[in-house]
């Protein structure tokens, strides 16, 4: 494919995207259905695969609780807040995984050249990334997280009002968010390199990771860097701190939490602004 052609459906592929923007959300859940239907025509093996999916999550916080039978707080949390930090940190990504987990094979349509048969169809490049070969068992995780969210929720000491409600349910979402972001922006970057996808991947699965834990106890240095480098304290810790009523790190004002919607759409508009230019950038394969 000429250079030249392929900037012109480059061009188009953004014009038809504006076209669609309405549409887009239909065009999604189509193509995910079609997906969906191809994972479900063998049900044993789809419960299986979510059953160990279940499985394997759920050892992350049986380590928590196995470290609770030798202490009584770890980092100022007890264990229901604990497993508060741990459902809000598993369930985010959990989402954001299902619904954008895809991106991380960018670079695979890149170097195989179906990234410019995407250019040329209808539907937006970015619906059709998102939705390739979507795997419903990764809905395993979030889950699990809701499962131990159910049981920790109601055992943490907290004088719970529908502030505080509205504060944590509103959290999950723009943890989604931020999650989903870094997806995108780890997919953006293959563009450039193409190799990338575990950059991505030490953000998202190790900031989940990382973001299951009172983030003090690794130390201040880390602390500011996922609050003004890479958000990833706004997932959930922030909310959480302002759930539970404890004070913030670094001197932060203790309504610092409520800012998590406001991290989300910055990091949001700025996956948007670095996809569009990794389409802008892209010269085809060269096959």
């Amino acid at each position: 494919m000429a250079e030249s052609d392929l900037r012109d459906g480059s061009r188009s592929g953004l014009r038809g995207g504006l076209r669609t923007a309405a549409g887009w959300p239909a065009q999604y859940w189509m193509l995910v259905m079609m997906w969906m239907r191809s994972g479900l025509a063998y049900p044993l093996s789809f419960a299986l695969s979510l059953l160990t999916g279940v499985l394997i999550t759920g050892t992350d916080f049986a380590a928590v609780f196995l470290m609770f039978s030798h202490i009584r707080s770890f980092g100022g949390f007890s264990l229901g807040e604990m497993a508060m930090l741990y459902g809000t940190a598993s369930m985010t990504l959990g989402l954001a995984n299902l619904l954008t987990g895809s991106l991380d094979r960018v670079g695979q349509h890149i170097r195989s050249g179906e990234l410019d048969v995407w250019l040329v169809r209808p539907t937006p490049a970015f619906v059709q990334a998102v939705a390739n070969d979507f795997v419903l068992r990764r809905i395993g995780r979030p889950l699990q997280a809701a499962l131990v969210l159910a049981v920790a929720v109601p055992r943490t000491e907290v004088d719970w009002t529908v502030a505080k409600g509205i504060v944590l349910a509103v959290s999950l979402v723009s943890g989604t968010a931020i999650f989903a972001a870094i997806f995108v922006l780890g997919a953006a970057f293959q563009f450039i390199s193409i190799d990338s996808a575990e950059l991505s991947n030490s953000f998202t699965y190790g900031g989940q990771q990382l973001t299951q834990y009172p983030l003090m106890v690794f130390g201040k240095d880390v602390v500011r860097a996922v609050t003004f480098v890479v958000p990833l304290a706004f997932v959930n810790y922030y909310p959480v701190l302002y759930v539970l009523g404890k004070p913030a790190p670094l001197g932060l004002p203790s309504w610092i939490g409520l800012l998590a919607p406001v991290v989300a759409v910055a990091m949001l508009a700025l996956a948007a602004l670095a996809w569009r230019g990794g389409l802008r950038r892209y010269r085809s394969t060269g096959s």
